[in-house]
C-alpha cells in the first residue's frame, strides 16, 4: 500500500507530483485529477486508491521492460478520473479525459491515444497490448492480492459505492465478477504480479465468494 512516510507532510503527494511534472505535464492537471479522486461519493476509488495503483507501477516498472513510463503514469492517474458506481461507461470516459488532457500538454494524439486505450482495457483487465499495459492491469487489481483484512475493508467499500444496489443483485453480480477471474488461467500477467499477487488473491476471492454463495 502507499507509504505515507515516504511523503513530505507539507505535501500529501509530494513525490507522485515530482513525477507526474517530469513525465506527464504541468500541475494543473494533476490539481484537477486529485480533486475528481477526492468526490465525496467514492469510498474506494479515491485518492488513496490512485496512489497505491502508482506505487505499484512504480514498483512493477523498476524489473518489467516497459517502453513508455510516461503513458503508463499518465494511465494509472487517468484511468478512475470519471468515476460513477451507476455507470457502465467510466472507463471510456476516463480516456476520453485523458486523450483531450495530455493532448493540451503537447503529446502527441499517437501517444494519448495509447494512454486512452489502456484506460479503456481496465473495464475487463485481459489481453494487454503490451508490457506498460499489463503493468497498469496488475497494478489496478494488486488489492485482490492484499491480506485478508484488506482485502475485507476493500471489499466493503466497494459495496459502500454501490449502495443503490439491492443484496440480492449485489451477491449475484459480485460472485459472477469473482468466478470471472477466478476462472482465469492467470489473473496477473507480468511475471512480477503474478509471483507476488496471484496466490493470495485466489485465497481471497475464493473465500469472498463462498460467503455470497452461503
Amino acid at each position: 500500500m502507499h507509504d505515507p512516510a515516504s511523503v513530505d507532510p507539507e505535501d500529501p503527494i509530494a513525490a507522485e507530483r515530482s513525477q507526474w511534472l517530469r513525465l506527464v505535464g504541468d500541475d494543473a492537471v494533476l490539481s484537477a485529477l486529485v480533486r475528481r479522486h477526492r468526490e465525496r461519493h467514492r469510498r474506494y476509488h479515491t485518492l488513496d486508491h490512485v496512489l497505491d495503483v502508482v506505487h505499484h507501477v512504480g514498483e512493477l516498472m523498476a524489473v518489467e521492460p516497459v517502453d513508455d513510463v510516461g503513458a503508463v503514469i499518465a494511465a494509472a492517474w487517468f484511468h478512475d478520473a470519471v468515476y460513477e458506481p451507476r455507470s457502465s461507461a467510466n472507463e471510456r470516459a476516463s480516456a476520453r479525459l485523458a486523450r483531450r488532457d495530455l493532448v493540451k500538454l503537447g503529446w502527441s494524439d499517437d501517444r494519448a491515444d495509447i494512454v486512452g486505450a489502456m484506460i479503456e482495457g481496465t473495464s475487463h483487465h485481459t489481453d494487454p497490448a503490451d508490457v506498460g499495459t499489463a503493468v497498469l492491469f496488475d497494478s489496478d487489481l494488486a488489492i485482490l492480492g492484499t491480506q485478508p483484512e484488506t482485502y475485507a475493508a476493500y471489499v466493503d467499500d466497494v459495496r459502500a459505492e454501490y449502495s443503490h444496489v439491492d443484496d440480492e443483485s449485489w451477491r449475484t453480480g459480485r460472485a459472477d465478477v469473482l468466478s470471472d477471474f477466478i476462472a482465469r488461467e492467470r489473473i496477473y500477467v507480468t511475471t512480477t504480479g503474478f509471483e507476488r499477487w496471484e496466490s493470495t488473491a485466489r485465497k481471497d476471492m475464493s473465500s469472498e465468494l463462498d460467503t455470497l454463495r452461503r
